[in-house]
């Protein structure tokens, strides 16, 4: 299956997606801000990532930004995964660049569903 890169400060989401990711087979890189969260995709080129918004130092929108913008990285697919649920933040992180967006508390299927669309548009490219 898929490389998905989880870039959250909370344990407990990481611990949530991790687990939801690996069930169905996806293998999980982890960062725990925004900064090791572009490193880590410049580094390992993974196949998606998953972006929380608020982290210390570099915000989720920053480092999705960072992402799509940059020649490397912006092949990647990035999907918010936030409490953020405003329709402000959601118009924000398209402008940023993100391919879609997941409101905590994330529901399983969804998120399976919204990664194997978001994949799928990838492979057509």
């Amino acid at each position: 299956m898929a490389r998905i890169l989880i870039v959250d400060d909370s344990p407990t989401e990481m611990f949530k997606l991790t687990g939801m990711l690996e069930k169905h087979g996806h293998e999980v890189l982890k960062a725990e801000n925004g900064a090791d969260g572009v490193a880590l995709a410049r580094q390992e080129k993974p196949d998606a990532v998953l972006m929380d918004i608020v982290m210390p130092g570099l915000n989720g929108f920053q480092a999705t930004r960072q992402l799509t913008k940059d020649a490397e990285t912006s092949h990647i697919p990035v999907i918010i995964v936030t409490t953020k649920d405003q329709e402000t933040d959601m118009v924000w992180a398209a402008r940023q660049g993100a391919k879609d967006y997941i409101t905590k508390p994330v529901d399983e299927q969804k998120l399976i569903l919204t990664l194997k669309n978001v994949l799928a548009k990838v492979a057509t490219k």
